[in-house]
This record gives C-alpha cells, structure tokens and sequence, in this order.
C-alpha cells in the first residue's frame, strides 16, 4: 500500500473513532464541552503563552484518557462477561484514570485562573 495513502486512511479512522466516540459516550461529551468552556474563559481571562500551553495540555491528556477508557470498556466488554471479576477491574481501573486526569486538570486549572480572577 502507498505509504502517504495510509497516512490519510489512519487519519480518517482516528477521526471517526472520534465521532463515534462522541455520540456514543456522555462522558466524553462532557469532557469536550470543560474544555471549550476553559477555551472560553481563557480567551476572557487573557491568560498567558504559558498557561495556554498547560491549559491545552490537560484538556488532551482528559480527552485522551476518557478515548482510552472508551476503548478499554469496548474492548472488555466484547470478550467477557460483564460480570467477570477482572472485567470489573480492568474497567475500574480505567475510570480511575479518567478520574485521576481530570482531578489533575482541575487542580491546575484552579491554580492557574483563581490569580486571574482575584486580581483581574
């Protein structure tokens, strides 16, 4: 196969991984919808190249973190009864990680804005 033929399918598949993802996970949809939200407030808040940088990082790692969580449960819930106790783990262990992720990003994204909106 053409090698820059199957750069162009890989992208088209990670994209419509993407938009299935987002019609199928409520989730996921929340996770896009925090992110636009920090886009807006950053863009308000004129925050700086720096904080950009850290505020668009985190808003990937959450997004990339609920896409793997999203294919770990499609995955195990393919192959194994959902009442399996590794099935469960292995599916809790990836929410934890959504979790984990996502805390993260608040927790700098508190640190980041709150001198933005005390001191103007």
């Amino acid at each position: 196969m053409d090698t820059k033929k199957f750069h162009v399918l890989s992208f088209k598949y990670a994209l419509s991984g993407l938009v299935d993802a987002l019609k199928q996970e409520p989730n996921l949809k929340f996770h896009f919808l925090a992110g636009f939200l920090v886009i807006i407030l950053s863009f308000i808040l004129n925050i700086s190249q720096q904080d950009w940088i850290a505020i668009i990082i985190l808003i990937g790692l959450v997004i990339s973190v609920e896409l793997t969580n999203t294919a770990i449960e499609a995955v195990v819930d393919q192959f194994v009864d959902r009442n399996h106790p590794g099935a469960k783990l292995a599916k809790d262990i990836s929410a934890a990680a959504v979790l984990v992720s996502a805390l993260t990003a608040a927790l700098v994204g508190s640190i980041i804005f709150l001198p933005y909106l005390i001191h103007g």
